[in-house]
C-alpha cells in the first residue's frame, strides 16, 4: 500500500515534469512567433505571459508594428480561434457583443434569435480601443472581467479561454475617450511596443517582401492552454517574491508608502489586482525561461508592465517632467 508522503511525493515530481514539458511547449511557441515578428522579444514575451496568466494586454505603440500581425500569429501557434474589431466613435455594444433579432417562422410565429458578434472569439484583438465610446468600452469591460455577456436578459458564456489583447496608438488623440481606471484595471499587463533594431528591421525587410513568406504552425489547443493555465496556479512562489511583490504595489500608494517621490507625485496607485496580477506574471515568466519557480528578477522585471496603467502622476509631477516610469523605476530601487 502506498503511503501519504509516497503518494505526495510522486504528485510533486508529476507536476515538476508537467511544468517542464509546458516550459518546452511554450519555448516552441516563442520560437514559431519570432518566426514572422522580428526584433520584439520583450513584447513577444509579455504577450505570452500575458496568455499563459489568463489575463488581457493592452499593447501601446505607433502604427507599422505588427501588433495585429502578432494577435493573429498568436492565434495559429495557440491553436485559437480569433478576431478582431476596428474601435471608432460610431461603433455600438452590439457591433461587439451581438444583438437578438426578430425571426418569422414558417408558421407566423415570431420569435426572437441572437446573432452572436465577435467578442465570441478565444482571442479578441480590439484595434484602436481608445476610439470607442465609453458605452461600448463598459460593454467590452463586462465581457472581459466576467467572460459572460448579457442581452435581452439572457447571459452568454465566452468561449474558453478568451483573450482580449487591445491596442492603442499613443500619439493621435483626437477623437479618442481615455480608458476610465475600472477598464484599464483589468489588463494584467500593459506592453509598449517599441521599434526594432537595425539587425531586426533587416531581417524583417527580407522576409516580408520577397515570393517566400514564413508560416508557423500551432503548438497548442484551447483545451491544452487551459490545463497550463491551471498548472500555473500551482507553481510555488518563495517567501522573497511574494515580500517583494507586496512591497512594490504598496509603496506606491499614498495611503501606504514611505516614497518621498510617491508622496509628491502620484494622484493615485495601484490597488489589490495589481499585486494579483504581479504573481500570476512572475509565474508565467518563471515557465517561459525553463524554470520552476518565480525570483524576486521576475519581479522587477514585470513590474513596469503590470503598473504603469494602475498609477496616475498629480498635476506637479507633470509640471517638474517626473514621468511614471521614473517613479516606478524609484519603488523598483530598493530590491535591486
Amino acid at each position: 500500500m502506498t503511503n501519504s508522503s509516497t503518494l505526495d511525493h510522486r504528485l510533486e515530481t508529476e507536476t515538476v515534469e508537467k511544468i517542464d514539458a509546458l516550459g518546452a511547449r511554450m519555448a516552441k511557441a516563442r520560437a514559431q512567433i519570432e518566426t514572422v515578428i522580428f526584433g520584439q522579444r520583450d513584447v513577444v514575451d509579455q504577450t505570452l505571459t500575458t496568455v499563459l496568466a489568463g489575463g488581457h494586454a493592452l499593447l501601446i505603440g505607433v502604427p507599422g508594428l505588427a501588433k495585429t500581425r502578432l494577435v493573429e500569429t498568436l492565434g495559429t501557434v495557440l491553436g485559437l480561434d480569433d478576431k478582431r474589431i476596428q474601435c471608432t466613435p460610431d461603433l455600438m455594444p452590439a457591433d461587439i457583443i451581438g444583438a437578438e433579432i426578430l425571426e418569422e417562422s414558417d408558421d407566423g410565429k415570431r420569435h426572437f434569435r441572437f446573432v452572436k458578434g465577435p467578442v465570441f472569439a478565444q482571442i479578441l484583438m480590439a484595434d484602436e480601443i481608445n476610439r470607442a465610446s465609453p458605452r461600448t468600452q463598459s460593454a467590452l469591460l463586462q465581457a472581459m472581467q466576467e467572460r459572460t455577456v448579457s442581452v435581452g436578459g439572457h447571459t452568454y458564456d465566452l468561449p474558453a479561454p478568451f483573450l482580449v489583447l487591445a491596442t492603442q496608438n499613443p500619439l493621435e488623440q483626437e477623437g479618442t475617450y481615455p480608458l476610465p481606471e475600472a477598464q484599464l484595471d483589468r489588463f494584467l499587463l500593459q506592453i509598449d511596443v517599441g521599434y526594432p533594431d537595425h539587425d531586426a528591421e533587416r531581417r524583417m525587410l527580407l522576409a516580408t517582401t520577397g515570393s517566400d513568406e514564413a508560416k508557423v504552425e500551432p503548438v497548442l489547443s484551447g483545451p491544452e492552454l487551459i490545463e497550463a493555465q491551471k498548472l500555473l496556479r500551482q507553481i510555488p512562489v518563495g517567501e522573497s517574491v511574494v515580500e517583494a511583490i507586496l512591497g512594490i504595489v504598496r509603496s506606491g500608494r499614498l495611503e501606504t508608502t514611505e516614497v518621498d517621490e510617491v508622496k509628491r507625485h502620484v494622484a493615485w496607485g495601484p490597488g489589490p489586482r495589481a499585486s494579483q496580477a504581479l504573481m500570476l506574471a512572475v509565474r508565467a515568466r518563471a515557465v517561459l525561461d525553463g524554470r520552476l519557480s518565480p525570483s524576486v528578477e521576475d519581479v522587477l522585471e514585470l513590474a513596469p508592465p503590470v503598473l504603469r496603467h494602475r498609477m496616475a502622476l498629480n498635476f506637479a509631477a507633470r509640471a517638474e517632467g517626473v514621468s511614471l516610469d521614473d517613479i516606478i523605476q524609484r519603488l523598483l530601487a530598493d530590491y535591486r
